[in-house]
């Protein structure tokens, strides 16, 4: 059996890097996958496409993650055509990165907004479901700067950190329902995002990892296996880093 067999995950932000790993991760596993974003493209088409040729049920849906009004339709539209919703994986995510000096209050305001109050309008979107059921995994992705900080990041560290300070506070709110609330804080994983750096700053980036080598998007969703699945049934209010040691 698979271990995600007749499962049902809701992934945010699945378009493409660490969200779309996580989603081929799941459909692999067994598990029906409903994917978001903020605009479907044929890349999002193509990878729905991908999901089901592995026997399972797939959807992809546009929606504003920052927004309370979307998450709770998106959540109400995923109900109506899958069923359920048994995982919940808050990928969302943005950066708008430069020092203190130069950062603007729009762009601390934009990274607060999709990075961390999506998380709240997605997990109160779906919690009425998961307490009915008496059961649930949400997922939410952090990151390695939300322990640490990092210059350069002061928003979108403080996003990633708020996040943590959230993702415990649910895993005691929800628990007495068996719903498991844990965080994912990945460190330097080959994406979009940090395929933006020039050749100098990822040496310098993988000088710091103890294991010497970037991660990729699939070393995160393998953790999201692990917390989507019975594997993990005892496991709740933990950050789990993904960063090759990069942060002990």
């Amino acid at each position: 059996m698979k271990l995600l067999e007749n499962k049902k995950a809701l992934i945010t932000g699945a378009a493409r890097g660490i969200g779309k790993a996580i989603a081929i991760a799941y459909a692999k596993n067994g598990a029906d996958v409903a994917i978001s974003d903020l605009k479907i493209d044929e890349e999002a088409e193509a990878l729905v496409l991908e999901l089901e040729s592995y026997g399972v049920k797939a959807k992809a849906y546009a929606s504003d993650a920052s927004s309370l009004e979307a998450g709770e339709k998106l959540v109400a539209d995923v109900l109506k055509d899958f069923g359920g919703i048994d995982i919940l994986v808050n990928n969302a995510g943005i950066t708008r990165d430069n020092l203190l000096m130069r950062m603007t209050e729009e762009d601390w305001d934009l990274i607060i907004k999709v990075n961390l109050k999506s998380i709240f309008n997605m997990t109160k979107a779906i919690q009425r479901s998961m307490l009915k059921q008496r059961s649930g995994s949400i997922i939410n992705m952090s990151s390695v700067v939300g322990l640490s900080g990092n210059a350069g990041q002061s928003n979108y560290s403080a996003s990633k950190a708020g996040l943590i300070g959230f993702t415990k506070s649910i895993a005691k709110e929800f628990g007495s329902r068996n719903i498991r609330c844990n965080a994912i804080a990945p460190g330097y994983i080959e994406t979009a995002m940090t395929g933006k750096l020039t050749d100098e700053q990822r040496d310098a980036w993988v000088q710091t990892i103890p294991l010497r080598r970037s991660g990729k998007p699939e070393d995160v969703a393998n953790i999201c296996i692990f917390l989507g699945s019975e594997l993990s049934s005892y496991v709740t209010g933990q950050v789990i880093s993904v960063d090759g040691g990069m942060h002990m």
